[in-house]
């Protein structure tokens, strides 16, 4: 599966038959840590697929209204994951294809680094339902937990970009975040 890191995104091959139509979705999302504590963790989610098998990924979801991609992906965050936060920078787009009911659906899915600054960690607040499960996990060690290789790139950019936001920051912020409280970490 192709993808892009940074300000573009690398054309998907188009393999599909030319007698389905195509229709193009976007989304928006990405990594929210936790800068509170040395372990910087990262708020993910659990869906099901459509075989019924659990797959951690990254939040996000389509833009409503006259909504950007950035604020999509604040809101979409915060609703799938209960954790509020702030962009600190783009972090790239992936894009992708598949079949449903039939068409052909062209994804591409713009992702942005966040720092967490509120909330509490649930799926209760999902509209759609989507979300099954959310956890925190290290930044360390979110490329492994991720199901998707390309989430899994987004992943390993965040945690390299992720000091450049971080240096300047107060040594002790005031606790903003209730975002470990009750809160449970994904376990190997």
């Amino acid at each position: 599966m192709p993808s892009a890191i940074g300000a573009h995104v690398a054309p998907a091959p188009h393999s599909a038959p030319a007698s389905l139509p195509t229709v193009e979705e976007v989304s928006a999302g990405g990594v929210v840590v936790d800068t509170s504590d040395a372990e910087l963790r990262v708020a993910i989610i659990a869906r099901l697929n459509r075989g019924g098998r659990l797959e951690w990924c990254l939040p996000k979801g389509h833009p409503e209204g006259k909504e950007n991609n950035e604020e999509a992906a604040v809101r979409e965050i915060a609703e799938e994951t209960g954790i509020e936060g702030s962009i600190l920078a783009p972090l790239g787009s992936i894009d992708y294809w598949f079949t449903v009911s039939g068409h052909r659906v062209h994804k591409t899915v713009h992702h942005y680094l966040l720092r967490a600054t509120g909330g509490e960690l649930t799926i209760e607040n999902d509209p759609d339902q989507e979300a099954v499960d959310v956890a925190w996990v290290p930044i360390q060690e979110l490329a492994r937990k991720l199901s998707f290789p390309n989430e899994r790139r987004i992943a390993d950019l965040a945690r390299e970009v992720l000091p450049g936001h971080l240096q300047g920051a107060p040594a002790s912020r005031p606790p903003q975040c209730a975002c470990r409280a009750g809160v449970r970490a994904l376990r190997r």
